[in-house]
């Protein structure tokens, strides 16, 4: 054995069982799951049915509206926790700022909180009778409590609070490397330049960050296209179907309703679908031609 050959075959050596763990656990559930979603029934009572469930996806009424709950934290949720983790990484990576240790733990800690706790935490600070009711009655700035999980506009708000500051935080880790591997000498010539910190801010740090951002933006839409913990655990997709989410309906359509694993299965891949369509529009969106 040449010496190419004994060297690639050490190199498997070292792989070839995390290969074949990633294809027994991760790819072949997902070829299954696409073979069982042109399936329908029960258990092992399962037929084939082509297209069939697909096409059932556009005349199920509670599949678009979660669909609809979905994309609403999207199109509302992630920029603002984008927004959020880069004011806030900005703010923590200042030389001068003192405690900036505490701080940036004290903000990332969510992000390691148990998904369960927080959201239990969640429902009972957002309750009729919760902490935020009694302070924002204390200060008067409302005169009844709000209905915060019984309302559907409200609910949606709770869940929307709820993720933002759980993953706000996770964000902001990428950012703050990011700025910290930032050579400060460019900022010393654009200080010399006569450039403000805004004009810095806008013409220096954001095209800096512009992978970082492309990253946690794509992350962040495969998180919250996938968003179910939250959901269970404060509103449970109520009042209604008003906060359900897709991830929450496949776990329905599983458990809760008769189990029609096949639909489940259909379901799954269009929030796939819709991963690999919104990643390639933030890929072209941002320019990467890669």
């Amino acid at each position: 054995m040449n010496l190419r050959a004994r060297n690639n075959l050490i190199g498997w050596s070292f792989i070839v069982i995390a290969v074949i763990m990633i294809c027994l656990f991760y790819f072949y559930p997902m070829i299954q799951a696409l073979i069982l979603s042109f399936q329908s029934g029960t258990g092992t009572n399962l037929t084939f049915v082509g297209f069939g469930n697909y096409q059932r996806l556009f005349s199920d009424t509670t599949f678009l509206t979660t669909l609809g709950n979905t994309f609403l934290f999207l199109i509302i949720q992630v920029p603002i926790m984008i927004l959020l983790a880069i004011f806030i990484s900005v703010l923590l990576n200042d030389k001068n700022l003192k405690l900036k240790g505490f701080f940036r733990t004290a903000i990332f800690l969510p992000a390691v909180t148990s998904l369960v706790a927080y959201s239990v935490i969640f429902k009972y600070l957002f309750g009729p009778e919760g902490l935020v009711n009694l302070f924002l009655l204390k200060l008067n700035f409302i005169s009844d409590p709000i209905q915060w999980l019984s309302d559907p506009l409200w609910a949606k708000v709770t869940i929307i609070i709820a993720i933002t500051w759980r993953w706000t935080g996770y964000n902001m880790i990428f950012y703050l490397s990011a700025l910290q591997n930032i050579d400060n000498s460019i900022y010393e010539a654009a200080r010399i330049d006569g450039a403000s910190s805004f004009r810095q801010f806008t013409n220096i740090t954001i095209p800096l960050l512009k992978p970082i951002i492309l990253f946690t933006s794509i992350t962040s839409t495969i998180g919250t296209l996938q968003l179910f913990d939250e959901v269970m655990n404060i509103t449970k997709g109520g009042p209604g179907n008003s906060t359900m989410t897709m991830s929450q309906y496949i776990y329905n359509l599983s458990f809760r309703y008769t189990p029609d694993f096949g639909y489940a299965a259909t379901v799954s891949y269009a929030i796939v679908i819709l991963i690999v369509i919104f990643s390639v529009l933030q890929f072209k969106l941002a320019g990467d031609k890669k």
